[in-house]
This record gives C-alpha cells, structure tokens and sequence, in this order.
C-alpha cells in the first residue's frame, strides 16, 4: 500500500466516523451499506424520540445527570442543542419511572449508535461490505 492510499483510507474513516456520529446510519451509507443505514438509522431514531415521548425532553439533563448525557450525546450532536432549549427554558421536567425509562431509552440510542459507527468503521477500514462468516461460492 502506498501512503496516498493509506491517508486516503484514513480520511474515509473519519469521514465514517463523524458522519455516522451526526446522523446515526450515515457511516453505513459512505460504504454504500444502504440497508444497514436505513436499519441504524430508523432503530436509534426510533429508540430515541420513543425515550423522548416517555420521559419528555427533561431526560437530556447536561447539569443533573452528566453520565446519562455523555450516553445520550453518543446519538448525535443535536442532543446537546435539546439540552441547551432545556437547560435555558427551566420550564421541563420528568420524574419517577417516566424519567428513570426515558433516560435509559434515549442513553441506550447513543450506546447503539457506538455500535454502528464501530461496524462501519471496520467495513471502512478493511474494504469489507460482505457479512463476515460468508464465503464466496
């Protein structure tokens, strides 16, 4: 491998890897894996605003819940906007189980999120898109 090859390698990961962390799914789709795009995509945004709706947008809490926000900032950068709305109107608020399933939802988008942007990363890095296990006939 020559050096081009190998920045240009480096630049499609990070490229993967920012990308996927702005949209979930998004790295998927640079390795022209369209399905498991959509798939990422549609489960951790799902997973999230179904966070949201239970436990209401109080849940993303930079202030009083720092590790459940680190988690939650794994889905996407737009969380730290919601935090911010949050944080500035003071007008939200969520308690008991409500609070308790919505910041474990909205943390496990971001977990996921990881997830896909490591798989991506990986079929960047190896040049791979078919499924590992599967042999050519």
């Amino acid at each position: 491998m020559t050096k081009n090859s190998d920045n240009d390698r480096s630049l499609l990961i990070l490229a993967v890897i920012v990308l996927g962390w702005l949209i979930p799914g998004l790295g998927y789709a640079i390795v022209k894996e369209y399905k498991r795009a959509i798939i990422c995509f549609f489960g951790i945004t799902l997973l999230f605003i179904l966070g949201l709706y239970i436990g209401s947008v109080a849940v993303i809490d930079s202030i009083n819940y720092k590790p459940w926000y680190v988690a939650q900032m794994l889905t996407s950068p737009l969380v730290h906007v919601i935090s911010a709305y949050v944080n500035s109107s003071h007008s939200f608020s969520s308690y008991g189980k409500p609070a308790e399933i919505g910041q474990l939802y909205t943390a496990l988008a971001g977990l996921l999120n990881v997830l896909c942007i490591i798989g991506a990363a990986y079929m960047a890095y190896y040049g791979r898109t078919e499924l590992i296990g599967e042999e050519d006939a």
